[in-house]
């Protein structure tokens, strides 16, 4: 697809569900759409979408190609790329550029780029990503339950993780790793949810024959089904920060735990004419909510849409009419009225 210096009414950044969502709802609404995904998905290690009713275990490719084909039967476009440059166009709304060198015009933009996992720097770790080592207990719990899930504790998280955890299996160790003293009260706590604590620095993941066996601790395998970590949870913006959009931090009490980029109720950005929706603005939001953030979002862009043509119909009249007189006053020797 050529797409150098074609304008579209909206542009989605992001193909995701909620990327994608967006622009099947704007694609109904009649208006020209262009979805640029970069095709790095961050659910691409996970087996099945959960809690998606009516698709329950669907695998993530397979969920976001059907939505995609849904998408462009009502006209929407993809391009497989990513956005290296924005700016505001001349004649309004934004010019992004895309790797290769082809520039699009947008009237106005949904960011749907997502986030991030900045995974803690265990040895083999990364590699385990989305298989054994998890995070979110309502995405993977049930698959592991009542096998002998061990949390890694990197941080006051850890202590939350375990206990939520245990609802799923009751065999949970936790690893306190970069943790220091418990107190008493986290003591008891766990010891009421019968939660194992081991003490010393993991070392690295044990993966033999690529089958997850457990962790390194002091030298020694400590044999367990799943590792339960807590990334940071980094907002992708890239090149669309040059937009002046920028991200904040959130926390859970005095404890970080990522960045998102703020919008207000109806998912509008500080920047006028950009919208976002998704993990880029919720950090702990699944997928169907990410889709159904896409729609709301995209109903209320093409509102705005909506505006902007009543604003320009109503101008139009006038301009109209300056030129219709000009030519019956003078033919070709124009003037203004």
């Amino acid at each position: 697809m050529d797409l150098q210096d074609r304008s579209y009414e909206i542009v989605v950044v992001g193909g995701g569900a909620a990327g994608t969502s967006a622009a099947l709802s704007c694609a109904r609404a009649r208006r020209s759409v262009l979805v640029v995904d970069a095709g790095e998905p961050r659910n691409a290690p996970a087996e099945g979408v959960h809690n998606y009713l009516g698709r329950e275990g669907t695998p993530p490719g397979e969920l976001v190609a059907a939505g995609r084909a849904e998408a462009e039967r009502y006209g929407a476009e993809f391009s497989t790329g990513e956005v290296v440059a924005a700016e505001r166009a001349p004649g309004g709304g934004f010019r992004l550029t895309l790797a290769g060198g082809a520039a699009v015009v947008a009237a106005r933009l949904v960011v749907a780029t997502g986030l991030v996992d900045e995974l803690p720097p265990v040895p083999g770790l990364a590699q385990r990503w989305g298989r054994e080592v998890l995070h979110c207990p309502y995405c993977h719990g049930w698959e592991v339950r009542d096998r002998h899930i061990a949390v890694l504790g990197t941080g006051p998280m850890a202590l939350h993780q375990a206990l939520l955890w245990r609802q799923w299996s009751p065999r949970v160790t936790l690893l306190r790793h970069a943790l220091g003293e418990l107190g008493a009260e986290d003591r008891a706590n766990l010891d009421a949810r019968g939660i194992t604590v081991v003490p010393g620095p993991v070392e690295g993941v044990r993966v033999e024959e690529d089958r997850f066996t457990g962790v390194e601790v002091g030298g020694r395998l400590l044999a367990c089904d799943a590792l339960v970590v807590a990334p940071l949870f980094t907002a992708r913006l890239g090149a669309l920060a040059d937009l002046g959009l920028r991200t904040e931090p959130v926390r859970r009490g005095d404890v970080l735990v990522g960045t998102r980029l703020p919008v207000d109720v109806t998912g509008a950005t500080a920047v006028p004419g950009v919208w976002a929706a998704g993990n880029v603005t919720d950090l702990t939001g699944n997928v169907i909510g990410a889709a159904a953030a896409g729609a709301n979002v995209a109903a209320q862009v093409n509102s705005d849409l909506v505006e902007a043509d009543i604003r320009r119909a109503r101008d139009e009249p006038f301009v109209v009419r300056e030129r219709e007189v000009a030519d019956l006053v003078a033919g070709e020797r124009r003037h203004g009225l």
